[in-house]
């Protein structure tokens, strides 16, 4: 589980503990993975916290070693690290552009790769990468956008090659989701995070924000055995119909 300190990462990794895994916290800072690890572990999981800059060829190899080595052959993987740089068009760096398409499709590439190996041997494995509404456009976030559609692009062809070998890859696409990054959002745009809320919940069938666990139940449900003539698909949890 990539991006797993906080937010959806976090709430992914405590419901695939619940579920039964075994559940690699994986973010940048391995520090920050400790809260999520103690939660699990303190309600009978088994949780390891593994620092790593999945944009590191060297950094994957080395947490898939240690994770196979303390928890076992990982055939489960949930891509969902990420950043943003938002901007318009006109003032995006370069930096701000491969930065975001760094994190998150070279580091969905590496992650994939490696876990692909466990997985065929298996014959069983499960790929889940986050996508977002944004993949359908969104005004400031170009990079990100792109990156997000490419997800999408990404998973279909992991499912086409391997399913074969008893691998399914699937992705979720959250609308508004009540993060730190959504508040970050919030701060950037000069307006308080509850009035950001609010206009959000407004703009969706449910009138409600998403939360994390919302998200966190769709992974669980794509990595479990009733999911297993589901592949290549991407599902939009966003509180109601997208274009």
């Amino acid at each position: 589980m990539t991006g797993a300190a906080r937010g959806i990462g976090a709430a992914t990794a405590r419901r695939l503990a619940r579920d039964g895994f075994a559940v690699a916290v994986l973010d940048l800072d391995e520090s920050a993975c400790a809260s999520v690890v103690d939660a699990i572990t303190a309600a009978g999981g088994r949780a390891l916290a593994v620092g790593a800059d999945v944009a590191s060829e060297a950094d994957v190899a080395a947490a898939f070693e240690r994770v196979a080595t303390d928890l076992g052959a990982p055939t489960v993987l949930v891509n969902n690290a990420g950043i943003t740089r938002d901007n318009l068009l006109f003032k995006m760096s370069v930096d701000d552009w491969d930065a975001v398409m760094s994190v998150h499709l070279r580091g969905a590439f590496l992650m994939s790769r490696a876990a692909q190996q466990h997985m065929v041997s298996a014959k069983w494995g499960r790929i889940v990468n986050l996508s977002s509404t944004s993949a359908l456009g969104n005004r400031g976030q170009v990079n990100y956008a792109a990156a997000k559609a490419g997800m999408q692009g990404f998973t279909k062809t992991l499912a086409i090659e391997l399913g074969p070998f008893g691998v399914t890859a699937n992705a979720i696409a959250p609308g508004f989701i009540a993060t730190d990054m959504t508040a970050a959002t919030a701060e950037r745009m000069g307006v308080s995070f509850e009035d950001f809320m609010t206009h959000a919940a407004a703009a969706t069938a449910v009138r409600r924000v998403g939360v994390p666990d919302d998200i966190a139940g769709t992974v669980s449900f794509l990595v479990s055995d009733d999911a297993s003539f589901i592949s290549g698909q991407v599902i939009y949890v966003a509180g109601g119909p997208t274009d």
